[in-house]
């Protein structure tokens, strides 16, 4: 081979190597990036897990309503029947009766809810270690123990989700991100 074919030849391997150099840049950058995002908002989920105040006041303006005007609509009713049979008899205390009712399914419809918002902080909060554990390659337990989860309920959460979880890494085919499951 001559010294012409030679430069030729590491003039087009050096090309080569610097196109497939600029390609490995990209893709760790582009890597980075999304890291950089995931971690973020994994973050952002641990700081403010479950529902804002607006979403929670919603929830429990909208299932309230609907549980009042159920007894209303049974009020009504009452009321309609009594004028209908010009009998008031017991009317009152049917009223007293469905008041009753009414209080008592409020206050249980407010506790459901205040336990479905514990839960879905918790659940976020779970995920949200996950997460960051899938990216930092970090034991969830660590984690929640650094954050004072108990590691009964992380355990839990494992064992529940098993084979779940972020993944982020290269393969034959270049970047992949998933969640696998």
């Amino acid at each position: 081979m001559g010294r012409g074919a030679q430069a030729q030849s590491r003039e087009m391997i050096d090309r080569q190597l610097a196109q497939q150099n600029a390609m490995n840049q990209q893709m760790y950058s582009s890597s980075e990036a999304l890291g950089s995002s995931a971690a973020s908002g994994y973050q952002s989920l641990l700081a403010n897990p479950g529902y804002t105040d607006a979403q929670k006041s919603a929830i429990s303006n909208l299932s309230q309503a609907a549980l009042s005007s159920a007894f209303n609509a049974l009020a009504q009713n009452a009321s309609n029947r009594a004028a209908r049979t010009r009998n008031s008899a017991g009317y009152g205390e049917l009223i007293d009766s469905l008041a009753r009712t009414q209080g008592q399914d409020q206050a249980n419809l407010a506790q459901q809810n205040q336990f479905a918002f514990g839960n879905a902080a918790r659940s976020d909060r779970l995920s949200a270690l996950s997460g960051l554990s899938g990216l930092y390659g970090t034991d969830t337990s660590l984690l929640g123990r650094a954050l004072g989860i108990p590691t009964s309920l992380l355990d839990a959460r494992s064992r529940a989700s098993q084979g779940s979880g972020f993944r982020l890494g290269f393969g034959p085919s270049g970047l992949s991100l998933g969640f696998n499951g």
